[in-house]
């Protein structure tokens, strides 16, 4: 499942994790990349652990919880601590596949990579090309995301970033290990917690038909989940 998560930052976020990142001193993006990746692999990155990167991705993971929409479609257990890229100058990302499992640097934490999220963090108007080009069942979906919004897709897509040859696309990125490991199933809770909300708005949330849905929804949950 492949979505656009909006305002996951809202203008004033946006311009607090810029202020960390834009002053900090960033590095050649191929230092956390995978032997496949790094053949693919031109641009710059905050390095993991950095003060500034740290509390640029406190800023993200508090925004995260409160993101309704992001909690439902990912049903997160662990979220890999946020990274930042900057791409400008001709730097792209050829096709790759994220790698399954991230261990972070210095620490025995690791996530399955179920899902991979990219937040943008510069607006479109502000470079030229840098589209996420998502590869999915029904083609290859290009991506390119006011500042602020998010794309959560499957982790075992193949992407890429296209060149960037005007300004600079400056994103946060990461992975998520999922309560429900199946994308499918996950799809199957996704569009039903989407229904129960859209009925609840309409009847209430004590309507019996309401209690019963929600009934079968934390059943399906319980039979799925992995935590």
């Amino acid at each position: 499942m492949m979505i656009a998560i909006p305002d996951v930052l809202d203008a004033a976020g946006v311009a607090r994790v810029r202020a960390l990142i834009d002053a900090a001193e960033w590095v050649d993006g191929k230092v956390t990349a995978g032997h496949q990746s790094a053949l693919a692999k031109r641009n710059r990155q905050l390095p993991e652990g950095s003060v500034a990167g740290r509390e640029a991705g406190g800023i993200i993971l508090d925004a995260l919880g409160r993101t309704a929409l992001f909690v439902a479609a990912a049903l997160p257990l662990k979220v890999f601590p946020p990274l930042f890229n900057r791409y400008e100058g001709g730097e792209a990302f050829g096709i790759h596949v994220d790698n399954a499992v991230r261990i972070q640097r210095g620490s025995d934490f690791r996530v399955r990579s179920d899902l991979s999220a990219t937040l943008f963090l510069a607006p479109p108007d502000a470079y030229d090309g840098g589209e996420l080009l998502v590869e999915d069942h029904f083609g290859t979906q290009a991506v390119k995301l006011p500042a602020g919004h998010m794309l959560l897709y499957p982790a075992s897509s193949l992407h890429r970033v296209e060149p960037v040859t005007r300004g600079a696309r400056v994103a946060s990125f990461f992975w998520i290990q999922s309560m429900v490991r199946d994308d499918d199933a996950r799809r199957t809770l996704f569009d039903l917690d989407q229904s129960i909300q859209i009925i609840a708005a309409d009847r209430g949330h004590a309507d019996p038909a309401m209690i019963r849905l929600t009934g079968v929804y934390h059943n399906l949950l319980r039979r799925w989940a992995d935590c």
